[in-house]
């Protein structure tokens, strides 16, 4: 089953290139699941519903967040009621939204998970004991598990995929909008990126406007970030994996224009 996974979706220039090649990344690699990053997808920071509702209504099967999850309050109560948008699974217990879900579709099942590092990060319960904590039930739905690891640091991305080789399907990190050049297929069978890259303008820093981001820089005073528009691209990877065994076969880079 191959897969394509988007990332990072910076504002409406990122929802705009998504929506303007999806359909044809889909067509012409075979996609048969499609999973996005979307916590900066609304004005390029946090998600709201109706932006929830537009990305999923492009074909895509589950959209992945991460720290800025609750950026935009009217998420809060939404989460419950979409399962196809989920939040890093190591929140603490009771806290509103799911961190997993299962997708069924022409006789395949399929998980995706969400996680958060904690270097750099909000302070969360551990990722590796939490996400070993659930595959067993995983496993019990499908052998083909995805993880969503929203993390700053690369060690600690690159330490959850050794962790979970083997284990999981595909293991690719999120968070720093700056896609990396290290795709592989660790030994034991799971596909792992440091980063998938970012979804919006590439003439930016980090899909915001340049100027502002060097005027907080250089004064270290507030400033509202703007969204930028120029030079827009769609980053994210192709993963192919066996249907029976849950191994990944392939994974490669992905990044249009």
């Amino acid at each position: 089953m191959r897969f394509l996974i988007v990332g990072d979706i910076v504002g409406k220039p990122g929802r705009q290139v998504l929506a303007d090649n999806l359909e044809v990344i889909k067509e012409k690699l075979n996609i048969e699941g499609v999973i996005v990053n979307g916590e900066n997808a609304a004005g390029g920071l946090g998600i709201v519903p109706e932006v929830c509702e537009e990305i999923l209504s492009y074909g895509v099967d589950v959209i992945t967040t991460g720290n800025h999850i609750w950026d935009k309050k009217e998420i809060v109560d939404y989460i419950d009621y979409q399962p196809r948008l989920i939040r890093p699974l190591n929140y603490p217990s009771g806290v509103p939204g799911r961190g997993w879900v299962a997708v069924e579709g022409k006789g395949k099942k399929w998980i995706v998970a969400n996680m958060s590092g904690r270097v750099f990060m909000p302070s969360l319960d551990c990722p590796f004991r939490r996400i070993e904590e659930e595959l067993e039930d995983f496993r019990r739905i499908t052998n083909m598990i995805l993880l969503d690891f929203h993390a700053e640091a690369s060690s600690e991305k690159i330490a959850m995929g050794w962790f979970l080789d083997g284990k999981v399907s595909c293991v690719f990190g999120t968070h720093t909008h700056v896609a990396t050049a290290d795709e592989r297929i660790l030994p034991q069978g799971t596909a792992y990126i440091t980063d998938i890259g970012m979804t919006g303008s590439h003439d930016s820093v980090l899909g915001v406007k340049t100027e502002d981001i060097l005027s907080r820089f250089l004064t270290q005073m507030p400033i509202r970030y703007r969204v930028a528009k120029d030079n827009v691209k769609l980053n994210g990877i192709v993963v192919e994996i066996d249907e029976i065994t849950g191994r990944a076969t392939e994974i490669s880079r992905l990044s249009i224009s």
